[in-house]
């Protein structure tokens, strides 16, 4: 690949590396009932009406519980409720990406995202529904499954929105 195209490519990629590091660089606000912490496990959860954002991202559930890797970073939430949800605004889009679901869990290091059971995914106007979702956040790319395990098949539904 010849150099102008890999700084092309570099200068496109940038602007999105450099948003997602400044959410992941934001400082974490919580809000809860009740937490239990265990700082050896590297686990904290939250139950009662948790509500936790960081920069253009919020993540809600009845419970959610964070883990941290070796070095002590967040790696991943999994938010658990009725109606879990999960909302984050992306620098160069005019709406946020919204999802529910009964279990939500955000792969920090991946930047993906997986709704399971009742999933609703909402973005620019599309809606996805259906028994599994799976975002990849900076590739906006939603991969759908009718399957949940412990349930019956959730069929997938999409509504999509003309080209303006």
């Amino acid at each position: 690949m010849n150099a102008s195209i890999r700084t092309a490519l570099f200068a496109l990629t940038l602007p999105l590396a450099t948003a997602a590091l400044a959410q992941s660089q934001a400082p974490i606000q919580v809000e809860a009932d009740r937490l239990d912490l265990d700082q050896r496990a590297g686990t904290a959860v939250y139950s009662g009406n948790v509500d936790i954002r960081q920069g253009e991202m919020q993540l809600r559930g009845e419970r959610v519980e964070i883990q941290r890797n070796d070095a002590g970073e967040l790696s991943q939430a999994i938010a658990t409720g009725e109606r879990a949800y999960l909302r984050n605004q992306l620098e160069d889009q005019d709406t946020p990406m919204e999802g529910w679901a009964r279990r939500i869990i955000y792969h920090v290091a991946e930047r993906r995202v997986e709704l399971i059971d009742q999933a609703e995914l909402t973005q620019q106007g599309d809606r996805f529904q259906g028994g599994r979702l799976e975002y990849f956040i900076d590739q906006e790319v939603v991969q759908a499954r009718s399957d949940v395990n412990g349930s019956d098949n959730q069929r997938i539904r999409m509504t999509l929105q003309p080209e303006q």
